[in-house]
């Protein structure tokens, strides 16, 4: 699957050995679709039709989810992702499927986590077609 940004760009692919020893570091298995994506761009930021999106790179997962007590405000997400805004995108790692979830950045609780995608393609899908 190719993903592509209306405006903005992705960053160069990841390191493998960065990649494949993330989900280690974490303590979860990532999505097949979102390492791959790993491996061909780490991170990026800029817009998919009228919504914008921050994609973490591979090496400042671990980092980002720590200094944000995810794991303590909303344990099961995992985020890799913001909209540059007050929201960030995350997988629910409780959930076998792993969906992505919306979450808001202030007053961030598990409750407040709303699944808007099956997986990354999906979500890109999603984030065109929204206004």
């Amino acid at each position: 699957m190719g993903y592509s940004l209306t405006e903005g760009q992705f960053d160069a692919p990841a390191d493998s050995v960065v990649v494949d020893g993330l989900s280690a570091r974490l303590g979860v298995t990532l999505p097949k679709d979102y390492t791959n994506f790993l491996k061909e761009h780490n991170g990026g930021e800029g817009f998919i039709g009228d919504s914008y999106i921050i994609l973490f790179k591979a090496e400042e997962l671990v980092e980002f989810n720590r200094e944000y007590e995810v794991e303590k405000y909303a344990p099961g997400i995992l985020l890799f992702a913001s909209n540059g805004g007050g929201e960030a995108y995350g997988f629910d790692i409780d959930d076998v499927e792993m969906p992505i979830v919306r979450i808001p950045f202030i007053f961030m609780e598990r409750q407040s986590a709303e699944t808007i995608a099956r997986d990354l393609a999906d979500l890109f899908a999603r984030l065109e077609d929204w206004k």
